[in-house]
């Protein structure tokens, strides 16, 4: 299993970013999939998940800025992040939920 994590960068506060992961030699359309992040000295905190039905969650601290989907023919799922705030800097990971595997992950700072 291989997940590949992009799309990170440096954005301003208000911005946005798309976050895509990639996976590969799993069964992906059956596969739930989430985003967890982990902020400098924090634990790795769930962030969105997805089924393989598409229901998602949210984590109540960016609910209504950030939305999870997935794209199945590309074995990708996505995490749009929009308003962003500096509290949102972190190294974003997903996760394959049914291998319990991570990616590599990708960075995203909020700063001015």
């Amino acid at each position: 299993v291989q997940l590949q994590a992009s799309g990170g960068g440096l954005v301003q506060p208000g911005g946005a970013l798309r976050l895509s992961c990639a996976a590969s030699g799993l069964l992906f359309s059956v596969d739930g999939m989430a985003w967890y992040r982990q902020a400098p000295g924090k634990q790795r905190q769930f962030v969105a998940g997805i089924t393989n039905g598409g229901r998602t969650n949210y984590d109540d601290s960016i609910k209504g800025r950030f939305t999870i989907s997935r794209d199945n023919a590309k074995n990708t799922v996505y995490l749009q992040m929009n308003s962003l705030k500096p509290e949102d800097t972190a190294v974003y990971f997903c996760k394959s939920l049914r291998s319990g595997n991570w990616g590599q992950g990708t960075q995203v700072t909020v700063s001015s």
